[in-house]
């Protein structure tokens, strides 16, 4: 069942285009927490169009106001994806959040993140001032986090390659491309112009352990029945504080935001809203 939304856009007040499309679900009822989603990266961003669409008006019903903004040079906003920069994203966040505390506020924030958008999702949650309107930070919300985006822009890179293998080449091109990137030019991958302040910034990123009175839900989808959070994830999650608020869920799924026809992952959307059951704001 399809929930109203509106559609607009967000003057951010930087760059040679500052409007930024959103679409915002209000909640059915009384607001119990305001959600910011954080979007994946390039390709993946569209592949998840639809399930983060209904994850939000799943949201909506629940009684949570739901913000989905496209970043700089994303989707229908405005920019260039050329000109875009990891920082510049983040001050597209906190424009977003600011926003969303305004129309909605005095309840708890969280953040909600889809494999890259984890990353930015972290980042931007580290950089948010306490205020007397919001004494305590904003939580997260994670679906399928890598540890780091080192491994995401080598995936994004291999785009490139797997193309030039097929045409015949590709030898020595993933390490030309870094080379470029280094000497600050972009580079050319699956019809993106990638930017290296973009690239640089998606490398660099790492997930942050959580701040105190910090919650984080963490889901990950597998391929099968008994589905397990990734090695990876799982020695992450152990190098975390022992006291981190942190709950995690593996279902079964899948890789929506890379598969060849749009996939849902309906398990996925039952599990979130559990996860989130006992949360700040959402606790009976």
């Amino acid at each position: 069942m399809s929930t109203p939304f509106e559609a607009f856009f967000h003057d951010v007040g930087r760059g040679r285009d500052p409007r930024r499309f959103c679409i915002h679900h209000p909640p059915a009822g009384d607001c119990r927490a305001a959600v910011l989603h954080v979007s994946a990266f390039a390709e993946e961003m569209n592949k998840s169009r639809r399930m983060v669409a209904l994850q939000s008006q799943a949201f909506a019903r629940a009684g949570l106001a739901v913000l989905r903004p496209d970043l700089e040079g994303c989707g229908d906003s405005g920019g260039d994806f050329a000109e875009a920069s990891w920082d510049g994203w983040l001050q597209d966040i906190a424009s977003a959040i600011a926003w969303l505390q305004a129309r909605h506020p005095g309840v708890p924030l969280w953040l909600w993140g889809l494999r890259a958008g984890c990353l930015l999702a972290s980042a931007a949650a580290a950089r948010l001032p306490a205020s007397a309107s919001a004494p305590a930070p904003a939580h997260l919300l994670f679906w399928q986090p890598p540890a780091s985006g080192k491994p995401l822009l080598q995936q994004f890179l291999r785009l490139r390659v797997a193309a030039q293998l097929a045409d015949g080449g590709g030898k020595g091109l993933l390490e030309g491309l870094r080379a470029e990137l280094a000497a600050g030019r972009s580079v050319s991958v699956a019809g993106y112009q990638l930017p290296p302040a973009l690239a640089l910034g998606l490398e660099q990123a790492r997930l942050l352990p959580p701040q105190p009175g910090q919650h984080v839900r963490w889901l990950e989808l597998g391929p099968r029945t008994g589905a397990q959070l990734l090695p990876a994830s799982t020695a992450l999650l152990q190098g975390w504080p022992a006291q981190a608020m942190v709950r995690t869920a593996a279902v079964v799924g899948p890789s929506f935001w890379q598969t060849t026809e749009i996939e849902d992952a309906p398990a996925l959307l039952d599990a979130t809203l559990a996860l989130l059951a006992d949360a700040p704001g959402l606790a009976p």
